[in-house]
C-alpha cells in the first residue's frame, strides 16, 4: 500500500492541492544517502519527508501499516472498514506530519492520529444500544473479562461488548490489551495522565464484565 503524495492523488484519496509540502532544513535527511533510506530510523524518515523526499513517507507506511491496521480493526471489527480507516489515518498523517514535533515517537504520534480517526468514525456509526449503566450487577465469581478477551479475542460477543464501551475506555482497552502499550505510552497517545489511563482501564474492564455477563 503506497500512500505517498503521487499515489494518493492518483487514487483520489487526496486533492492535488493538498500535497504541497513545506521544505524545512533537515540535517538528518541530508545525512542519509538516497539509496539507504530503508535503513533510516523514523526520525530520519520524517526529516527526509519534510525535506522533500517523498519516498520517505512510503517507507513510513510500510513500517507502521500493520500496527495501524490492527488498531483500526479492533475498533470496527471487519477488514473492509479497518482498511479504509487505516488509509484515512495515513492520509491524515501525510497532511499533518509537519506538525510532528518529535517530543514522542512516530509510532505514538501515529497511534494518536489513528485513535482520533477511529473515534470519529465510530461516533458517527455508533449503533443504538442500551446504556452500560443499565447492565445488571454480577457477582465476583463471574469470568474475568481480560482472561476472556485474551483467550478468544475473535469471539463476536467480546467484540460487540468492546464496541459498547465509552470512547475513552474503548481506546484505552484496545491500546493496552491488543496493542500492548504501557500506561505511560497510552497517556501520551490520548493526551491524558497515567492516572486517568489506569482509571479508564479499570472502568473498561468493569463495564466489559457486566456487558459479557448480560449478553
Amino acid at each position: 500500500m503506497r500512500v505517498g503524495p503521487d499515489s494518493a492523488v492518483a487514487c483520489g484519496w487526496m486533492p492535488a492541492r493538498e500535497v504541497r509540502m513545506t521544505r524545512l532544513d533537515a540535517p538528518a535527511a541530508a545525512a542519509v544517502p538516497a539509496d539507504d533510506l530503508a535503513g533510516a530510523d523514523d526520525r530520519a524518515l520524517v526529516a527526509a519527508f519534510l525535506a522533500g523526499r517523498r519516498e520517505a513517507f512510503d517507507l513510513i507506511v510500510e513500517r507502521h501499516r500493520r500496527a495501524v491496521y490492527q488498531l483500526c480493526y479492533r475498533f470496527v471489527g471487519n477488514h473492509e472498514d479497518a482498511s479504509d480507516l487505516a488509509q484515512d489515518v495515513f492520509v491524515r498523517a501525510f497532511k499533518g506530519l509537519t506538525k510532528f514535533k518529535g517530543d514522542s515517537s512516530l509510532s505514538t504520534w501515529l497511534y494518536r492520529v489513528g485513535v482520533n480517526t477511529c473515534l470519529n468514525r465510530v461516533s458517527v456509526k455508533r449503533p443504538t444500544t442500551e446504556s452500560i449503566d443499565a447492565a445488571p450487577r454480577i457477582d465476583d465469581r463471574a469470568v474475568d473479562p481480560l482472561d476472556l478477551v485474551m483467550r478468544d479475542e475473535r469471539a463476536v460477543v467480546v467484540r460487540r461488548a468492546i464496541e459498547r464501551l465509552p470512547p475513552k475506555q474503548r481506546a484505552t482497552l484496545v491500546l493496552r490489551v491488543y496493542q500492548e502499550l504501557s500506561h505511560e505510552e497510552i497517556a501520551r497517545v490520548l493526551g491524558s495522565s497515567v492516572g486517568a489511563v489506569k482509571a479508564n482501564f479499570f472502568h473498561a474492564l468493569g463495564n466489559l464484565k457486566r456487558l459479557l455477563h448480560s449478553s
